[in-house]
């Protein structure tokens, strides 16, 4: 895979994300904005569910209503309380979002607590019904171990996500190929139909190349495109397209 080839992909597979304290109307106009380029646009952008109505307005004002809009609950501390978890959720898809990313309660089940992370994306994907997918971030980088990714991974596809997520974005270790490998085969091993998207850390073309090809030899080529495979990234963007730039540059002057 070239990295044009890369970065062509990494685009449509990106969920565009702003999710800062700062955030104001001004801040998501410029993100949605930004997902109208000249290469493509992202799968989705996400954004705090208090602006998730204002995302929608701006995509469909630019032409962009096949961008979906994401949303994040119980997010970022993977709090036990499934009640408020489930409502939240319920509140982000009455406004209209398109995809609910919650976080798992991962502090739960390094305590030895499994159930409780079942029964709340069981409760969140119950509030999702059939109008917003649901993408568990189970903070493999907070779990750490193999056997703990691999545990979140299994109880959260089991209770019914329709994606699992490394990370917020908010700790230290997010995305890594260890934790994406390991959680890319518990979706396999369990047959069920559950995507997979990696979150923080990935920035560039290259190392969206290495994640694109870990999945596709897990998973096969085909099954990596926008149902089943995202990136969240905020700042991978600009990367993928001075890559597409480049290269279309060398292309005109015949390099």
């Amino acid at each position: 895979m070239t990295m044009k080839d890369a970065a062509q992909r990494a685009i449509q597979l990106m969920d565009l994300t702003s999710l800062n304290n700062d955030d104001s109307v001004e801040t998501i106009s410029k993100l949605c904005a930004a997902a109208k380029t000249d290469f493509g646009s992202p799968a989705a952008i996400c954004v705090y569910p208090e602006m998730v109505v204002w995302s929608k307005l701006e995509l469909s004002r630019l032409g962009l209503n096949s961008v979906k809009v994401a949303t994040v609950t119980n997010f970022p501390e993977g709090s036990e309380n499934v009640d408020r978890a489930q409502a939240e959720t319920e509140r982000a898809v009455a406004a209209g979002a398109d995809e609910v990313d919650v976080v798992f309660p991962y502090k739960a089940l390094i305590g030895g607590d499994s159930q409780v992370g079942f029964n709340l994306v069981k409760a969140c994907k119950a509030a999702c019904a059939e109008k917003a997918k649901l993408k568990v971030i189970i903070e493999s980088g907070e779990l750490k171990t193999a056997e703990l990714i691999r545990q979140a991974s299994e109880i959260a596809i089991a209770a019914g996500a329709d994606f699992i997520k490394t990370s917020t974005g908010k700790v230290p270790v997010n995305a890594t190929l260890e934790a994406t490998e390991i959680m890319l085969k518990a979706i396999q091993n369990s047959g069920a139909q559950c995507g997979f998207k990696a979150a923080g850390g990935v920035r560039t073309a290259e190392d969206a190349a290495k994640y694109l090809e870990l999945a596709a030899s897990i998973m096969g080529a085909q099954w990596v495109c926008a149902d089943n495979f995202r990136f969240g990234a905020s700042s991978l963007l600009g990367n993928l397209l001075n890559t597409l730039s480049d290269a279309e540059a060398v292309e005109k002057d015949g390099y």
